[in-house]
């Protein structure tokens, strides 16, 4: 039940930098698409080469926060 509500505001807030907590991890980056299963984000901060591209579950997300530039 909570999980919609949850993707439907992370889906209001694509294109902007989130920090996303989990278990096991803090994926830093900008929110890219959401579904009702899944999050992408695209890793910027690693500096050289590609974008990596991180898919998360949802449910397995603890909490996200939205940084704001100063």
């Amino acid at each position: 039940m909570f999980e919609a509500t949850f993707a439907a505001e992370l889906g209001n807030r694509i294109g902007t930098r989130v920090e996303v907590a989990t278990d096991n991890n803090l994926i830093e980056g900008i929110l890219s698409t959401v579904t009702d299963e899944l999050a992408l984000v695209i890793d910027v901060t690693s500096g050289y080469g590609d974008n990596v591209k991180i898919y998360i579950s949802v449910d397995a997300i603890n909490f996200a926060r939205f940084p704001v530039a100063a």
